[in-house]
This record gives structure tokens, sequence and C-alpha cells, in this order.
């Protein structure tokens, strides 16, 4: 609480026009820090100082680029005994996802774009034949697909993982060229703005990296909206989303938007029940279900229907809820007092629609501080129950049972989200030929791991464009052709 945070504009740091804010710790309800409150005239001056940098971070030499970022890396591994409890009390995060999931995935981003910034993104085309027009003289037309940095990218990041979402954006845009600007969410910005301590420290150019921090909405507005900001990076809710479209559009930003997720997990009638629970346990034992991947529909045959429900149902029950800093919790709090109210208010909705409370997680009874929400588990689930259709974003499972697997996709297909869904089955065709009916930008087949250089983003409401490995750097460029006469 004594540290002094302060806004980063164009290499200076400066206070918030706007005073400060309080960071509450979502275990304890006590003040973590002070942020700063950025006004909306910072925001712009932000965005000028990046679009002022942009045309020499451009132009510097990939390997210099790469020595950059991968400082960084390496000032943070040193910086990790510092960083890790700072993440847990802003975002509750456990002990375990907090050490493993939160600054070591940071720092291997950092240094997979430092390898990617030495990677020639450009498309040799072959010479084409051409006949001759008016316009020109015919022959063979050379060219080339040169990738140029779209500009000003502003990284707008979400509460559950603060440091590794923000890195995720800012790595691959400083890695092509791109200068930023950080806008952490209001709820956990303080490690961000370590963040951006550390990549002054190591020597990033003036206007570079940038980072506002503010509670309320107009700095962030501010940035999808002035000239001076060419794309607009964001991850969060899909009705922020639905804002940042419309509102970019009047500019033609450019747009990375990884937004809601209603992840479907279809338990196929031959599938390996211990592979499903442990898929869909995860959304209770990993970071209290504030995962936007979460496998939060369990999609079920109805002859392993009971099985799964009394499974998850003593899965369940072995999940320790409690103070994150403890080593064996596995079920921390959720973010605020607005997220608990919100997730509890869907509980109640599945309930009067007819869902059944198989596991009710609402208010744990040996936690009198904090923001908890236990593992809940709702059965008898029908496909149009909101619960159902819609993102809780929370440490809740809901059971859907279905009786061919024709019908299993159509219920996977029934909300407005396509981000992550899931195939369980020991037949690994009908799996495979499963997955390809599924409008989903990701799919899992028996695993909810991930593979990082795959191509990341969704269908439907869940957003535009995708991120991940070499996706990463291809989404922060614009395609330039250039022609030539051979």
């Amino acid at each position: 609480m004594s540290k002094h945070y302060r806004l980063l504009i164009g290499g200076e740091w400066v206070d918030g026009a706007n005073g400060t804010y309080s960071i509450v710790n979502p275990a304890t309800e006590e003040i973590v820090g002070e942020a700063p409150e950025a006004s909306v005239d910072q925001a712009l001056a932000a965005a000028r100082a990046a679009q002022a940098a942009f045309p020499k971070w451009a132009s510097t030499p990939p390997a210099e680029r790469a020595r950059l970022l991968d400082a960084v890396s390496a000032k943070l591994r040193e910086r990790a005994g510092d960083l890790v409890p700072l993440i847990i009390s802003e975002t509750g995060a456990t002990a375990t996802v907090g050490s493993r999931m939160q600054v070591p995935v940071a720092i291997e981003r950092f240094e997979r774009y430092a390898r990617g910034a030495m990677k020639d993104l450009n498309i040799p085309l072959s010479p084409s034949p051409t006949q001759a027009t008016p316009l020109a003289p015919g022959g063979l037309i050379g060219a080339v697909v040169n990738r140029q940095p779209v500009g000003v990218v502003a990284c707008i990041s979400p509460y559950n993982f603060p440091l590794v979402n923000m890195v995720g954006k800012i790595a691959p845009a400083l890695a092509v060229g791109c200068t930023v600007v950080m806008k952490p969410a209001p709820q956990d910005p303080l490690a961000v703005i370590e963040l951006a301590e550390i990549m002054r420290e190591v020597g990033f150019p003036p206007g570079v990296i940038n980072v506002i921090t503010s509670s309320r909405p107009e700095p962030s507005v501010a940035l999808t909206e002035t000239r001076d900001v060419d794309m607009v990076s964001f991850t969060g809710s899909t009705g922020v989303g639905e804002r940042i479209f419309e509102a970019g559009g009047k500019t033609m930003k450019r747009l990375l938007l990884e937004l809601g997720g209603k992840g479907a997990g279809l338990v196929l009638a031959d599938a390996n029940l211990d592979v499903a629970v442990g898929a869909i346990g995860s959304v209770w034992s990993f970071h209290t279900g504030q995962i936007c991947t979460a496998p939060t529909r369990a999609i079920v045959h109805r002859s392993r229907y009971d099985e799964l429900v009394t499974r998850l149902t003593t899965y369940a029950s072995h999940l320790k809820v409690g103070d994150p800093t403890a080593a064996d919790t596995l079920v921390g709090p959720v973010i605020s007092a607005a997220q608990r109210d919100r997730i509890e208010g869907y509980i109640a909705a599945g309930a009067n629609e007819g869902a059944e409370i198989v596991v009710d997680g609402r208010r744990p009874a040996h936690m009198d501080r904090g923001f908890y929400v236990a593992p809940t588990l709702l059965a008898n689930c029908r496909q149009g129950m909101t619960p159902v259709q819609e993102e809780i974003f929370g440490p809740v499972v809901v059971v859907v049972p279905f009786d061919e697997d024709e019908e299993a996709i159509s219920i996977a297909n029934s909300t407005d989200f396509g981000l992550y869904d899931y195939v369980f089955s020991t037949d690994s065709d009908r799996a495979y030929r499963t997955a390809k009916q599924l409008r989903s930008g990701n799919v899992g087949i028996n695993t909810a791991q991930r593979n990082h250089d795959a191509p990341f983003g969704g269908f439907k409401m869940s957003g535009v464009g995708r991120d991940g490995g070499d996706f990463g750097m291809i989404a922060y460029t614009e395609m330039q052709t250039i022609v030539w006469p051979g």
C-alpha cells in the first residue's frame, strides 16, 4: 500500500489527473493499493505519444526489438518473487494459479515474441504473366506481400489474467514494430504498471509503451475513438466488445476482439469419464471459473448422465475453498462483490427455470470475508435456460442431457458464443467429425490443454480476429502488396 503508482505517458511518469482509486483484495476486502485515475485528456496524450514514437520504432532493427523483449523476460524472472504476491492480492488467484500461470507465462510470451521479432512475415508471390493494357505494358509482374506494423495499438485487457493477457497483446505488437497504450482492467492494474516500469527500465524508448489506468469507462472510450489509435486489441465481455466495434468503425480501426465464451463439453456415449470429469471440473478448480474457455456446459449422453453428475458432485466436494495464499486452496474468490452477486443471480435464475441445484456454492458458510462462490452444479438443465445460454464467468457448471450426437451438436451450437468447445469420446474419428461440426473457434478433443502456437479466437459473438503464435504477430500487421515488372 505504500507504493505510489503513476501513469506512463510518452516516457514520463505522471499522476492521474482525477486522483486515485482503491484496488481491493477479493479474498480479504482489504486495500491492496491506490491506482491512478486517468483523465480522457491523459488517455489521448498517451495515444499521441505512441503515434509520435511509431515511425522510429517501426524502423528499429528487429534484432534490437528482440533484445529489449528478451530483457523484459529476464527482468520479470528476477522480479517474480515480488510480482506473484501482488497479482494474487489483486486478482484473488490461488497460489497455484498465481505462481504457475501468471508471471511465468508472461515470461514465456516475451521470450516467444523476442524470437518472433526475427521472423520474416513477408510473402513472396510467383511472377504473373500479364497482358498489355492501356494502363501499362505487359510482361511478367513480380509481387510480394509486405507486412507492415499496423501502428498504435490500444491494448485493453481483462481482470482474470492481467499480466499474462496484456503481455499476449503487447509482446507480438512490439515485435512487429507497433507502439502501444496499455489499459488494464480497472479491478487489478497494479502489476501492469509494474510491467511498464520494467519495460522503461530495460530501455524501451519514450512513447513506445504507455500505460493509463482508470475505474471509469471514459478513458477507454477515448482510445477507441481517437484517430491516434490505429487498432484496438481487447479481451473482455461481448457487451463491451460490441461498443468497441461500433466506436472503432468511425475511424476504420483494426480490431482484435476476444470476447465471451460458453464452452460446451460434449460427453459422448463412449467417453472416458475420468478425462471428461477432469476437464469439466477445471471450471471450479482453475481460477474459480473466471476463464472464457471453460467447459461450463456439460452436454452428456443420457446413458452416462447419472454417472457424470455423481462424479462431478464428488469432484466438487474435494475442492478446498478459501484463502488463495494457502498452498492447498483450489478455489479462491471471484474478482468483486458485483461479480459474486451476478453469479448468484444466474444460479437463482436456473433454479427458477427448473434446474436442480445439486451442489450449491452460494455464500460458503466458512468464509466471513471475501467475494466467494464455491463450486456449483446445476443438473436437469434444458437448452433454453438462462444459465445454459449466457456466460456466467464463475464456478458454475450446467448439465444438459442428449440422446443423439446430432442433438448434442445442436445444443452446443445454440448459444451466441463460439470460443472454445470440447468433445470427449474414445473414438477419435467420431470425435474429430463431431468437432468439425461445432461453430467454435477452438475445439479440444479429450483435453482442456491448449496449443499456444495455434490461432486463438472465436466465432459468432465470441469475437473477431486471431492471436497466438505467429498469428499473434500477423494480427498486428497490415498487408501491403508491392509489384514490379520482371
